[in-house]
């Protein structure tokens, strides 16, 4: 992650939608002082006490009037439910100007559609963050239109390393990207989940089995990170023949523990694709 962010020096950020992905940005955005809190906007569809909070604990512009938003902003973020997103973004034709970079985080919806709804060719930016980036350790997927220009490149990986790293990719990656990286803190949520109820069960207190746990999977992330080994191999180091680790790794195997992780990662694809085509 690039702790060393470099200030958008001019124009102003517009937000639709003012959910968890949206306040990491903000956080991100303000924290490292990419862009003054006064210019940057948010609304929503209906929830006014949601739009009160992001502006008292951020500083931003926060109102019901979406096309006051879209009409001020040189940087439009789509940040809408994809089953609002045809009504909401078919509603802005006529109001996004061609010279305005659009980034969406709308799952499953392509830069086509989005450019096709809005009625507008103009530059669009597909993402796909994960909820890490509420502790600035997101990894985003990164995609863009022809009509995207370097500058809007290097606009929108400013704004996403605000909350962790950024990979450019072609579209049609983005739904594996979706399934891997974007749902991917649920499966280790499970994960954890599962290690947890175990030392619970053998006896542990619940307290100790949490943070016995979460260390165990921060030093293990730390190990890839810092080693750089594949983690067959540094699973191989942990693994004595005969040992409590063959013994714990040999249920995994019979349970099929890869291959269910591998079905989940594709059907999140998979879902991802059903999404967008729902709308073609």
């Amino acid at each position: 992650m690039n702790n060393q962010a470099t200030a958008i020096t001019e124009g102003r950020i517009g937000f639709l939608g003012a959910g968890s992905i949206v306040e990491a940005m903000l956080s991100g955005i303000v924290k490292k002082g990419l862009l003054p809190s006064e210019r940057i906007s948010v609304t929503n569809r209906n929830n006014m006490e949601r739009l009160e909070q992001l502006a008292n604990d951020y500083g931003i512009t926060a109102t019901q009037d979406k096309f006051e938003v879209v009409r001020s902003s040189d940087i439009l973020i789509l940040a809408i439910k994809p089953k609002d997103a045809a009504e909401a973004l078919q509603d802005l034709r006529g109001v996004v100007r061609s010279d305005q970079l659009i980034i969406s985080v709308v799952a499953g919806v392509s830069t086509s559609l989005i450019g096709e709804w809005l009625g507008a060719e103009c530059p669009i930016i597909r993402t796909m963050p994960n909820t890490s980036s509420a502790v600035g350790l997101s990894a985003t997927g990164l995609s863009a239109n022809p009509f995207v220009q370097e500058e809007h490149r290097e606009l929108a990986t400013k704004l996403f390393e605000a909350i962790g790293t950024v990979y450019e990719v072609a579209e049609e990656e983005l739904d594996i990207i979706t399934g891997l990286s974007g749902s991917g803190p649920a499966y280790i949520y499970y994960l954890v989940e599962a290690m947890m109820g175990a030392g619970a069960t053998a006896g542990l207190d619940r307290e100790m089995a949490r943070q016995l746990t979460l260390q165990t999977v921060i030093g293990a992330a730390h190990m890839l990170l810092d080693t750089r080994e594949e983690p067959s191999i540094l699973r191989q180091k942990v693994t004595s023949p005969g040992g409590t680790t063959q013994a714990g790794l040999e249920i995994l195997e019979a349970y099929q523990f890869q291959e269910a992780v591998t079905a989940a990662i594709l059907r999140a694809a998979e879902r991802s694709r059903e999404m967008g085509a729902q709308y073609q």
